[in-house]
């Protein structure tokens, strides 16, 4: 059952999928009606999923489930990373690779391989105040605490000096 991505609980599990490029205005709105078509109906052994998503800075797409109710099972995990495999195909787009790194460069956010963005930490072209998106947060409430912070702040310091 989809509910409203803001009036999940805190403890929401969250699965976060970065594309490698922006969506255009037309992919976003057949991906918005997509997500809302799977998502009221994702569930686990029977049992509906209470669930919600956003799509930030046209590119990421969050889903966020309350395992308050229902937690998700191997199975409806499996759906929805075929649904996202799916989007993949459907929008020529990479959304699995965690590989990669996105960042803020300036009003932009920028997509590197991993491999590119240590040469760029290495050389100073990214500092510890860039701010880079932490993939890695399990729950809503890290999704707002530290998605979204200084790469200090992050995984990424592993890279800076």
């Amino acid at each position: 059952m989809i509910v409203e991505f803001n009036t999940l609980p805190e403890t929401s599990r969250v699965w976060i999928y970065q594309a490698n490029r922006s969506f255009t205005e037309d992919e976003l709105s057949e991906i918005k009606t997509r997500l809302i078509e799977f998502v009221g109906k994702w569930s686990s052994h029977g049992k509906d999923l209470q669930a919600g998503f956003e799509i930030k800075y046209k590119r990421f797409i969050v889903i966020a489930l309350n395992q308050e109710l229902n937690t998700a099972s191997g199975c409806s995990i499996d759906d929805s990373v075929g649904f996202i495999q799916q989007l993949e195909k459907d929008y020529n787009v990479d959304l699995l690779d965690k590989m990669n790194v996105s960042y803020k460069q300036g009003e932009f956010i920028a997509y590197k391989p991993l491999t590119d963005f240590r040469k760029m930490a290495k050389e100073k072209a990214v500092s510890k105040n860039t701010i880079v998106f932490n993939n890695l947060v399990t729950n809503i409430a890290e999704y707002k605490e530290n998605w979204e912070v200084p790469a200090s702040d992050s995984w990424h310091s592993r890279f800076l000096n």
